[in-house]
């Protein structure tokens, strides 16, 4: 393909050599625009589908009348791609899906799309502006983010300063992304002539990043005095999940909409040019929730998803009668329903009457299948053959873990007769020190909680409990029995086990935890916050020993900005320790 320069489109009037009266009405002609923004869920890799959403949107913005019709970021190949983008097969497929959406452009409105460009030696993160039947212009992205789930410098090339386009009366900058989060970009757009800048974005949550966004964006529209257009994509991708939240805000950062979170929305916005420029005229603001709310619909649609595109319908899980397997209960029966979910205790003597109880009665709650699988016969048969082996040494961890694992492998086996994704149920705090069996709770093909600290699956416990909302399909009420969130946590492998004869307090584990992991704090900022320096210590040993863990562990929704895989990367094999 030839390389795409700007070309800026003069408005009717500015073209007219008709006397003043027809000039003045052909500017009355074009002091409106309305803009079709498309807030959609990409597959990656799904050319067609995703190709499919776009005609599906675009038609439903020229059925509005819609000027320009706009999706977010790489939409055509989703986001992130990683290093399925550097497939050249891919990126050919991507530009000639381009070309053959341009054509829907020769009788209707403009439209831009992300997609790959490949140009000269060199690939770019491109926003494809498609009109009058063609490609009008590739824009580049210019900063290419390489920090926590970014690596965009290892694909991508380094795009140019790019100028405005025009589309009908209006002159647009379209900063991409992480263009926008800085300000050299826009304004080089602005003072170029953009009267407007339209943002495509794949931006992944994390928690209470929409006040994030918007104090960026804000601070654009401040420094450039012109409206500016934020579109996000939704919907989960492995580990991430885009949380939408698009919004258009005017001059002074004033909000004139703003789109629901998580959910597909296609916005018409309509814009009047008044002796100021460009106004967007006010639509509705859609109250975007808490972050209890957030995180937890981030567990729900990453999970969902993760099924949805990767094939799978239903799940399997071990349940406890533990808060842990409780909450991915009712996370998963609110992302597929009960009938998808089949819950099964395995029992060994060590399990308590309290534990029995708890997990039937949590399962029946929610409505799914409940099976009753004791692990002692098993267990035994194992005993037996390792006897000889382990002759004359005492009973310790091994036989504990033999339990964890046997556990595992009875899920597993489920999992691969029925065709049902087990789910592993390890929270933040236990997969950070390592308090879990490598080969057997660990087991599994997606864990909802791995970013959720001990702590806050209490608190999410109960905020599920006291809420309910139209897009879980399990049921309203107090599905989580308060029994479980009241009794002390035991992974019941010996008598009288609890957490805390291993571990700090969860209160205190946590706090720490948050300090080494989430804040990158050293152990002396610790100790100066009143932490004990034996119990930091303890706790960063136990965190750099269980690397290997974490290497093989089933991968999770994000919600924090410093979250186990891509976000945080450290060797397995590491010899360091704070001399602090």
């Amino acid at each position: 393909m030839s390389k795409c320069f700007c070309r800026d489109r003069l408005s009717l009037a500015a073209q007219s050599d008709k006397p003043k009266r027809n000039k003045a009405k052909a500017c009355e002609m074009t002091d409106k625009f309305r803009l079709t923004m498309a807030q959609l869920n990409p597959v990656v890799g799904a050319i067609d589908k995703n190709a499919d959403a776009v005609r599906a949107a675009y038609a439903t913005g020229k059925a509005a009348g819609s000027d320009y019709v706009v999706f977010p970021e790489l939409f055509v190949i989703g986001y992130q791609p990683q290093d399925l983008v550097k497939k050249p097969a891919l990126v050919n497929a991507a530009m000639a899906k381009m070309e053959e959406l341009a054509a829907l452009t020769l009788d209707g409105p403009a439209m831009a799309v992300g997609a790959p460009y490949a140009y000269s030696d060199a690939l770019y993160n491109g926003y494809w502006i498609l009109a009058e039947g063609q490609v009008k212009q590739v824009l580049r992205k210019h900063r290419l983010p390489n920090f926590n789930v970014f690596d965009e410098k290892r694909l991508f090339a380094e795009g140019p300063l790019e100028g405005p386009y025009a589309i009908g009366p209006m002159r647009i900058g379209s900063p991409i992304c992480e263009d926008a989060w800085h300000e050299d970009v826009a304004e080089a757009q602005v003072e170029s002539g953009a009267e407007i800048l339209i943002v495509p974005n794949g931006s992944p949550y994390f928690r209470n990043k929409f006040d994030v966004r918007l104090s960026h964006m804000v601070a654009r529209v401040t420094e450039n005095d012109v409206p500016l257009v934020y579109l996000n994509m939704v919907g989960g991708q492995d580990d991430q999940v885009f949380d939408g939240g698009s919004f258009v805000l005017n001059r002074h950062g004033k909000p004139a909409h703003i789109l629901p979170a998580f959910d597909e929305c296609i916005r018409h916005v309509d814009f009047v040019k008044d002796a100021d420029g460009w106004v967007a005229l006010d639509g509705e603001i859609v109250p975007q929730p808490d972050a209890w709310e957030q995180d937890y619909r981030v567990m729900v649609e990453a999970l969902r998803d993760y099924l949805r595109k990767t094939g799978f319908k239903k799940v399997v899980l071990g349940l406890s009668g533990g808060i842990d397997s409780a909450i991915v209960a009712t996370i998963a029966t609110d992302a597929l329903g009960p009938d998808n979910v089949h819950c099964v205790m395995l029992p060994s003597e060590y399990t308590s009457q309290g534990s029995l109880e708890d997990a039937k009665d949590i399962a029946e709650r929610l409505g799914c299948r409940y099976d009753f699988v004791p692990i002692s016969e098993g267990r035994d048969a194992i005993t037996d053959t390792l006897a000889p082996l382990f002759a004359g040494y005492e009973d310790d961890l091994t036989e504990e873990n033999l339990q964890s694992r046997l556990r595992g492998l009875l899920l597993m086996a489920l999992s691969n007769k029925f065709g049902s994704m087990l789910l592993t149920t390890g929270n933040k705090s236990e997969v950070a020190v390592g308090y879990c069996t490598i080969y057997g709770d660990m087991n599994g093909g997606y864990n909802p909680i791995k970013d959720l600290y001990k702590t806050r699956v209490f608190e999410q416990c109960r905020w599920r409990n006291a809420n309910h909302r139209d897009w879980m399909m399990g049921p309203e009420g107090e599905v989580i029995p308060v029994s479980i969130i009241d009794k002390p946590p035991s992974a019941e492998l010996r008598p009288d086990q609890r957490d805390d004869d291993s571990l700090p307090p969860y209160e205190v584990l946590d706090a720490i935890l948050e300090g080494l992991v989430d804040r990158d704090e050293s152990v002396a900022d610790l100790v100066a916050k009143g932490f004990e320096r034996d119990i930091v210590k303890r706790v960063e040993h136990l965190l750099y020993i269980s690397e290997y863990k974490r290497f093989q562990s089933a991968p999770g929704p994000r919600l924090t900005h410093a979250a186990f895989w891509l976000d945080r990367r450290y060797p397995i094999v590491n010899g360091w320790r704070d001399p602090s």
